[in-house]
């Protein structure tokens, strides 16, 4: 049975679902965009930036971090960010990054500019 992963410093779940599940191996998050405080800035980059320490948080409670991370999916309202995400996902993931798909899309929840969404080992995994 999978284990429900939530960890008070990223938002709430905006449905019904959860910020991750996770095995006794891996954990699965749900899409996190850039909620910080309850508030969503307009801006991307702030956006985006509260998007990867949200999953940061979420991974952490669930016993793993950002460098064990090794799948990511991106979704971006405009592809013309593409650019300026990739600037703050390396600041986020050393070499070897993790496999990635980047995707634009017509729009989503709370009109956030960028949404991303995990699957990684957990610590005790060797």
């Amino acid at each position: 049975m999978a284990e429900v992963i939530h960890s008070p410093k990223a938002p709430d779940a905006i449905g019904p679902y959860v910020q991750a599940q996770a095995t006794e191996s891996l954990i699965f998050t749900s899409g996190q965009i850039g909620i910080k405080n309850g508030e969503l800035p307009a801006d991307f980059e702030e956006q985006a930036r509260n998007v990867l320490e949200n999953i940061k948080a979420v991974l952490e409670a669930g016993g793993s971090s950002l460098d064990k991370v090794i799948k990511s999916l991106v979704f971006l309202k405009n592809m013309d960010d593409f650019n300026k995400f990739n600037a703050l996902y390396a600041e986020y993931f050393a070499a070897p990054c993790p496999a990635r798909s980047c995707v634009e899309v017509g729009r989503l929840p709370k009109d956030a500019l960028v949404e991303m969404e995990v699957i990684a080992e957990r610590w005790h995994v060797k």
